[in-house]
């Protein structure tokens, strides 16, 4: 199979088919949602919270997302690749942005960044895809301004509010994005943004109106419980799975089942 590209998304977008985009972390994860067919990885800086253990994505740093990155990339072959640009590296300046984003495909082979943010990274958005960088924004809920936030909320409520957000999409177009993740939004605003704007929207608790929808793949597997957002939907629970399958191999091993004849040389 081909690379996907924003031609092939945009593409997708007119033809009305919807775009699979996951979260992840890792070269056999990566390896899993390509050969599945997935569209988009989106390596997130989520990770600080589901990989690394912190208590948001605020401590994760350009090394540790490029590290990441280039693990997914390494296992990726049809799916685009888009690198989460991490907390200030991108607000600085649009200089800093720009180099910033071209360490994750020089370094760890992304084919395109994501930031945060609407009209206030325009110039950043800009100066990105000027060089040549595919981008996609993220409107809504964009968890690096949780504390201004204060906290998880569902964003763009009030009509004041809803306007703004659809301005930030238009101005975020313009600016050369490719597309635009629109997360914790009210679903008639998320339809009214994806028609409104001839660039994919990527949907995760904005309803099913978006172009595509985006979950972290550790979520819809179950093996992450620390939160539980009402718009994740389960799949598995691998980690009851996990617990088993070693609770089983300790329990042999303190008994001297395993290993067994079969298994030595």
């Amino acid at each position: 199979m081909q690379r996907v590209t924003t031609a092939v998304l945009r593409e997708m977008k007119e033809k009305g088919q919807k775009i699979t985009v996951l979260t992840a972390y890792d070269y056999p994860m990566a390896s899993l949602l390509d050969e599945c067919g997935t569209d988009v990885i989106l390596v997130g800086d989520s990770l600080g919270m589901v990989v690394l253990g912190y208590d948001s994505t605020l401590p994760v740093t350009m090394e540790d997302m490029i590290h990441h990155v280039g693990a997914v990339c390494r296992g990726a072959h049809h799916s685009m690749v888009v690198a989460d640009m991490p907390f200030l590296s991108y607000r600085i300046s649009p200089e800093e942005a720009l180099r910033n984003a071209g360490r994750f495909l020089q370094e760890a082979g992304a084919q395109a960044v994501k930031l945060e943010g609407g009209r206030e990274v325009a110039d950043a958005v800009r100066k990105i895809t000027d060089a040549g960088i595919p981008l996609m924004a993220h409107l809504g809920l964009t968890p690096q301004s949780v504390h201004r936030f204060g906290g998880y909320k569902v964003q763009g409520k009030n009509e004041e509010a809803a306007q703004r957000l659809l301005e930030d999409a238009k101005i975020i177009e313009a600016a050369g994005a490719f597309a635009v993740v629109l997360e914790c939004i009210p679903a008639s605003l998320a339809a009214t943004i994806t028609s409104a704007i001839a660039i994919p929207t990527i949907g995760i608790g904005a309803g099913s109106s978006c172009d595509g929808q985006v979950l972290v793949v550790n979520d819809i597997l179950g093996m992450y419980d620390k939160m539980s957002p009402r718009f994740v939907k389960r799949y598995a629970d691998l980690s009851s799975q996990i617990r088993t399958a070693v609770e089983a191999y300790t329990k042999e091993v303190r008994s001297g089942e395993f290993p067994g004849p079969e298994h030595a040389f």
